[in-house]
Formats: C-alpha cells, sequence, structure tokens
C-alpha cells in the first residue's frame, strides 16, 4: 500500500475513534454543580484534551495495525466485506 494511502487510511481511523473515546470519563458542569454562568450545563468541567488525543491515538494505532496485519499477511481487504445493499458494488 503507498504511504498517503495508508496515512489517510490512518487519519479516518483516528478521527472516528476520536468520537469514540471523547466521552469516556466526562464529567459535566451540572454533575459536579458548578454550573459557569454562560455555558451550557453539559459542558465539561475539565477537558482533558492531551489525554484525549493520547488515547486516541494509542487506540487508532492498534486499530490500524491489525487491519494493516489483516491485509497485508491475510490479503484482507475493503473488497472483503460483506454489502449490505445489493448492487451497490459492481464485481
Amino acid at each position: 500500500m503507498p504511504f498517503l494511502s495508508g496515512l489517510a487510511v490512518y487519519f479516518v481511523i483516528w478521527w472516528l475513534t476520536l468520537f469514540a473515546i471523547l466521552p469516556i470519563g466526562l464529567r459535566t458542569q451540572e454533575e459536579d454543580q458548578s454550573v459557569v454562568p454562560g455555558t451550557v450545563a453539559s459542558a465539561p468541567t475539565r477537558f482533558r484534551g492531551g489525554r484525549v488525543m493520547l488515547l486516541t491515538t494509542l487506540v487508532s494505532g492498534a486499530i490500524y495495525g491489525a487491519w494493516f496485519l489483516a491485509e497485508t499477511y491475510f490479503g484482507w481487504g475493503f473488497k472483503d466485506l460483506p454489502v449490505f445493499v445489493p448492487g451497490l458494488v459492481q464485481q
């Protein structure tokens, strides 16, 4: 696989993983009973951006590594995934 294609796949995996990890461990201002005037009650009390980015990078690296291993050594690819909509993919 070319380098830029692998980088693009990693970026998509990283971005999707970010939105999956973002709410993990989040405490809202409403839960802490300390809503700052002018903010939404569901706003985070303390946003830990560095922790979220690090965890996202680690998890997405593991997912990308598994995908790269499956594609490189086992020959599996996107074309091997099941098609749920008939006629969507032409063979």
